[in-house]
C-alpha cells in the first residue's frame, strides 16, 4: 500500500511528513495511543485533506495501515524509524507545539 522498506527512507521525505501540523497531530496521537482511526475525533478538516495527510504519512514511511472489514487504522512504524534515523521521532515528539484544533 505504498510503504517503502525503511532502508529506503529519505530523511527530507519523513521531515517534510513531520512538518505539517495536521500530520504531526496525527502523529502524535498514534505516538500516545497506538492505532488511530482514518477519521479522528477532534481533527477538524475536511475528509478529502485528513485522507491526503494520511497518504503522506504512509507514502513518507511513518505509517502501516491495517484493514479491518472497511475500516482502516493507522499505526507508527516506531521501530522502523527509529532503526533508520534513531532519535528522531522522540525528538519531534518532545519538541511539542499545540495541537491542531
Amino acid at each position: 500500500m505504498g510503504q517503502p522498506d525503511h532502508a529506503d527512507w529519505d530523511l527530507a521525505a519523513v521531515l517534510r511528513a513531520l512538518g505539517d501540523p495536521v500530520r504531526l497531530e496525527l502523529v502524535r496521537r498514534m505516538a500516545e495511543n497506538g492505532e488511530c482511526a482514518c477519521s479522528p475525533d477532534g481533527v477538524d478538516v475536511p475528509r478529502s485533506t485528513l485522507s491526503n495527510h494520511w497518504r503522506i504519512l504512509r507514502e513518507a514511511g511513518i505509517t502501516r495501515t491495517r484493514r479491518i472489514g472497511k475500516a482502516r487504522l493507522m499505526a507508527l512504524r516506531r521501530a522502523e524509524l527509529d532503526a533508520r534515523f534513531p532519535g528522531l521521532l522522540a525528538a519531534v515528539l518532545a519538541a511539542g507545539g499545540r495541537r491542531v484544533p
